[in-house]
């Protein structure tokens, strides 16, 4: 039964990825831990697995839509894969245990639901300008590259130590300092978590026991989302799902820091 529930649940995790380019880790992990009962370690390796898996597919229909920028991705990539591996190797620190990676996981999702919230309500046309328009530092093409080594850097070791694919940080930083559109940020996005995630997994794969028959399951529930997601971004504004996920978000860090 929890399985099944499980898997139900695994096909908003790739209707998340497919829609708004995020939030799949932020739900993976929460389900494969409280609903499968997976351990948290587990549960962060696995999530790896899976929305590495289903952001490779989601891929596809955001490459043929031609929303997404491989240039942006090729800078954005590199040091985002090694900041994933160096990620996940801090988890196996003896200091580190479950409880500091649920707390440390606790505190980016409420980070996450409240830039999605501020994001949503953003109506002014002047605040979804890039960087480079309104910052003459960082409209200098070094400049511009240099922030986004050190983003995509950042971000992969979220990644590898908490099990998050980082859209919600990525999509900002690629509009913001890349200067690309927002259904492209999506796409880009999607490219640069795949990339993430096989960093990260590959980070834990000497730490833990993998259910890979779950995986497998999950993967495909995920990927059956992430088309469906793929296919609505045509018809539907990402930016008017975000409010609602945002909250949604912000529901489970709390359940997530006060039960642990």
């Amino acid at each position: 039964m929890r399985l099944t529930f499980g898997v139900i649940l695994a096909i908003f995790v790739g209707l998340s990825l497919g829609l708004i380019g995020g939030g799949g880790s932020i739900l993976a992990v929460p389900i494969l831990k409280y609903v499968i009962g997976v351990s948290t370690k587990e549960a962060i390796a696995m999530s790896l697995f899976i929305v590495g898996i289903v952001s490779s597919i989601g891929l596809i229909p955001h490459w043929r839509q031609g929303n997404v920028n491989f240039s942006i991705a090729l800078i954005f990539i590199p040091p985002a894969m090694i900041g994933s591996f160096l990620g996940a190797k801090m988890s196996d620190l003896p200091f580190i245990n479950d409880t500091i990676q649920l707390v440390s996981f606790g505190i980016i999702m409420l980070l996450a639901s409240i830039l999605m919230i501020k994001k949503s309500s953003d109506k002014s046309p002047q605040k979804n300008k890039n960087l480079a328009e309104l910052n003459p530092v960082i409209k200098n093409q070094t400049n511009q590259i240099l922030l986004t080594i050190i983003e995509g850097l950042g971000v992969g070791i979220l990644t590898g130590f908490v099990g998050v694919g980082g859209g919600f940080l990525i999509i900002p930083a690629l509009v913001l300092v890349g200067g690309i559109p927002m259904k492209e940020a999506v796409g880009t996005s999607l490219i640069i978590i795949a990339f993430n995630s096989v960093s990260g997994f590959y980070g834990y794969l000497n730490q833990v026991d993998l259910n890979w028959l779950i995986m497998i399951i999950f993967s495909i529930s995920s990927s059956i989302g992430i088309i469906i997601g793929g296919f609505l971004t045509k018809k539907i504004n990402p930016q008017y799902l975000q409010k609602g996920f945002g909250y949604f978000v912000l529901t489970v860090a709390v359940f997530v820091l006060i039960v642990r």
